[in-house]
């Protein structure tokens, strides 16, 4: 449950955590990762753009990125475009 003073924190939390999920930004790092799908849903958008392009100019070899980002997300966490840690 979200504290309505500060959108996105949970109460007790120091920081705060982002609305966003660890486990359907690893999953979509996964399994669409070369279309910068998991990057896009955390708010990265640069990232984002940089792992389809890459993906496109290397006829989808890229596309290993975003396999590996995604995996990365899943066992490390990661946090969102303002730096909140994914909630799990």
């Amino acid at each position: 449950m979200t504290n309505p003073q500060y959108p996105g924190q949970y109460p007790g939390a120091a920081g705060g955590y982002s609305d966003k999920s660890k486990l359907v930004a690893g999953l979509l790092g996964i399994f669409l990762g070369g279309f910068g799908v998991g990057r896009f849903y955390i708010g990265d958008t640069k990232t984002g753009v940089l792992q389809l392009v890459v993906t496109l100019i290397t006829c989808g070899l890229g596309s290993l990125w975003g396999l590996i980002d995604g995996i990365l997300i899943l066992v490390n966490g990661g946090t969102d475009a303002q730096g909140r840690p994914l909630r799990d």
